[in-house]
């Protein structure tokens, strides 16, 4: 390599070439610098207002934990992968394999903290798939408004819930996917190809379709797009230039052919189209999702705060408690990405849409960007579009697309997403499998992880999330999982946002709570009825526990006791306990 180096720079030609990669790997370094400040200037703790007090101060938390035991090479297959966590992470040291329960610690939405958006469409919209994607690890089932119709979804989410009902240790939430204004060209008679150099023209006429020209289902495409503007067919399937426009029409070359087919979706690089991100459909949809009490909204093409403030202002008078999700995915939400967020519940970096819209080498740098932004307000993150494409027609994914699972859930995702995995492919449960597995295997090596931004800088007003910041720590040293009552779910979700070590088992007399948590990282939601008295409910719920074979008799716990709402608390005392199992099998 070294000498191939010199002769290189040699010859003029390649020493005008070194010249040339080494300005333009410059360019692309002041590039990234540039979109580094760009996102720094727009950081949580800038736009806080100042609290008065001392702040509290922390190292890593990581300092003084527990040691753990050294790391070994997992199987290959999920089943082993499963045993293998049960022995390496038995909670308490020292237990033999044949004393440990068999319980329901063994569920993959018990031992895997990143969690899995499924998309439901034919492949899954029976009773027994619903089942049975549950079981393999599904925690979200996502209804994709851009197919199907409302007898469908109301069908699915039927399922859903009834699946809830019938489950006394899991719970999946429901995920209302709007189709947004999606700019789509018209129906064709027959599949045409398009080969490079071709002319071919989309017009805002209404019923064309030929081999030179075909409808586009937007009146304002002509102004949106200019000459020399690149436009995209199905995310970059095929590729077009512009070449010239008329006030109807816009000719185009063809750079990257292929199989125009009817219905395709079409973007233009570097650009959003001028229309509403929420349009008529989607509010039917809305209405829709209200009437059904599904959990989240997802919101595509969200450019701005606006919209979002829009949605939940009619939630409100819905009285309405569905959260809104923001999918980060057109070229014009980047610039306003602090204030979108800002005002949402959390976000999906839907990366499909994203990478057509801007340079396909921005979408990694965007992703980790978008999740950190999240990580840093407390708010889920989940990222999505083409993590096991393969799995659509094939049993095993790529190398490609594992680590691009592993990369997710390092760099702290709340979940992930399959699409057409799930919704129409041909190995949904596999699908599933190989996520969780990716998933529970990357976090075993996440012992060492950087907390969050925000880590420790609270101050005594804020007393939730100082209590939440130091129940992180004690948990994390003493190697404990944390038990959270809550009736709203703000400190379950406070106390993920910390990323504890431990599983979170977050206790709720609220079902609505209780599906809205399935999303966050850690969580454990379990419904319980509450009691008048405290430690009634404490000992009802550590029974709970050790009964289904989450906790061990003897070993510790850490109780958070504080939130916005007190329970079994004056206001101005909060807790944090330190609790020993104590054996709850009855007597015969």
């Amino acid at each position: 390599m070294m000498s191939g180096s010199r002769l290189c720079s040699s010859t003029p030609t390649c020493a005008a070439q070194k010249k040339n990669s080494v300005q333009e790997q410059l360019s692309s370094s002041r590039l990234l610098c540039g979109r580094i400040r760009f996102f720094q200037r727009r950081k949580v703790e800038q736009e806080w207002p100042q609290q008065s007090g001392f702040p509290i101060h922390a190292t890593s938390l990581r300092t003084k934990r527990v040691p753990r035991p050294g790391y070994e090479v997992f199987p290959a297959s999920p089943e082993g992968l499963v045993e293998d966590w049960k022995d390496s992470f038995t909670r308490k040291e020292g237990l033999q394999a044949e004393e440990k329960s068999a319980g329901i610690w063994t569920k993959t939405s018990v031992q895997r903290k990143t969690k899995i958006v499924c998309t439901i469409g034919p492949s899954t919209s029976t009773p027994e798939m619903i089942h049975k994607l549950a079981e393999e690890g599904m925690n979200v089932a996502r209804l994709n408004m851009s197919h199907g119709d409302h007898a469908s979804h109301k069908k699915v989410i039927d399922l859903v819930k009834e699946y809830n009902a019938q489950s006394a240790d899991n719970v999946i939430a429901i995920m209302l996917d709007t189709k947004g204004p999606e700019v789509r060209s018209g129906d064709l008679p027959q599949p045409i190809m398009l080969g490079k150099g071709q002319e071919f023209i989309f017009t805002i006429k209404r019923g064309v379709g030929s081999e030179k020209c075909v409808s586009v289902n937007y009146d304002g495409f002509v102004n949106d797009v200019e000459k020399g503007d690149t436009l995209l067919v199905d995310g970059g399937m095929m590729s077009l230039t512009v070449k010239s426009k008329t006030s109807d029409s816009v000719i185009c070359e063809v750079i990257d052919g292929g199989e125009l087919k009817s219905r395709r979706h079409l973007n233009v690089r570097g650009k959003s189209a001028t229309l509403p991100s929420i349009t008529d459909k989607d509010w039917e949809d809305i209405k829709f999702g209200v009437e059904n009490e599904v959990d989240f909204y997802a919101v595509s093409f969200v450019k701005d705060a606006k919209v979002v403030h829009e949605l939940k202002d009619y939630l409100k008078s819905c009285n309405s408690d569905i959260q809104v999700t923001v999918k980060i995915e057109s070229a014009d939400s980047i610039p306003n990405l602090h204030s979108i967020i800002s005002a949402s519940d959390g976000a999906m970096v839907a990366r499909g849409d994203l990478g057509a819209e801007l340079p396909i080498e921005e979408v990694p740098l965007l992703q980790e960007d978008i999740i950190r932004v999240c990580c840093s307000m407390g708010k889920p993150v989940i990222v999505a579009t083409n993590m096991l494409e393969s799995m659509i027609n094939h049993p095993t994914p790529t190398r490609a697309e594992v680590s691009d699972i592993a990369i997710a859930v390092r760099e702290g995702a709340d979940a992930v997403m399959l699409s057409g995995e799930t919704a129409h492919g041909k190995y949904p449960l596999k699908a599933v499998k190989v996520m969780h597995t990716v998933a529970l295997r990357t976090e075993a090596t996440m012992l060492d992880e950087e907390p969050p931004a925000s880590f420790g800088r609270t101050s005594k007003e804020h007393m939730s999330e100082m209590f939440a910041f130091h129940a992180t720590m004690m948990s994390n040293t003493l190697g404990t999982s944390i038990v959270v009552f809550t009736r709203t779910g703000f400190m379950a979700t406070l106390l993920s946002h910390y990323r504890p070590f431990g599983t979170i088992f977050a206790f709720t007399n609220e079902e609505r709570v209780k599906q809205r948590l399935a999303l966050y990282r850690g969580i454990r939601p379990i419904y319980m009825p509450f009691s008048n008295d405290a430690e009634e409910t404490f000992s009802k719920a550590l029974s709970l526990l050790q009964k289904l074979g989450m906790l061990k008799e003897g070993e510790q716990v850490a109780l958070v006791q504080s939130g916005r709402q007190p329970i079994w608390r004056s206001e101005s005392t909060h807790h944090i306990q330190v609790r020993t199992v104590q054996d709850c099998t009855p007597t015969k």
